[in-house]
């Protein structure tokens, strides 16, 4: 799947994680840029989560951006499953 309109998903508050997400065009493949507060120290587990939740999701073309202030795997999770729905219009929410 390739999502269709521009998603947030969280906060900048501590122990959260603000998901971004922009389409991008059809077999541009994933983007995924992470800033945290914890970068030296997560940077590779944030990665992997975000990126098993988009596998899990079947979402190849997306352009992701994560602003993490260290949130929980648990968390992140949700964060980008949310922020994914909403780009794909199953889901309603803020933007």
């Amino acid at each position: 799947m390739t999502p269709k309109l521009k998603a947030q998903a969280g906060t900048f508050e501590s122990s959260d994680i603000m998901i971004l997400i922009e389409p991008v065009k059809k077999d541009a493949g994933r983007r995924v840029d992470i800033s945290s507060t914890v970068m030296l120290q997560f940077e590779e587990d944030i990665k992997s989560t975000v990126n098993k939740v988009l596998d899990d999701l079947d979402i190849k073309d997306v352009h992701l951006i994560a602003k993490d202030k260290g949130a929980l795997t648990p968390t992140i999770k949700a964060r980008v499953e949310t922020a994914i729905k909403r780009s794909l219009g199953i889901q309603e929410g803020t933007m």
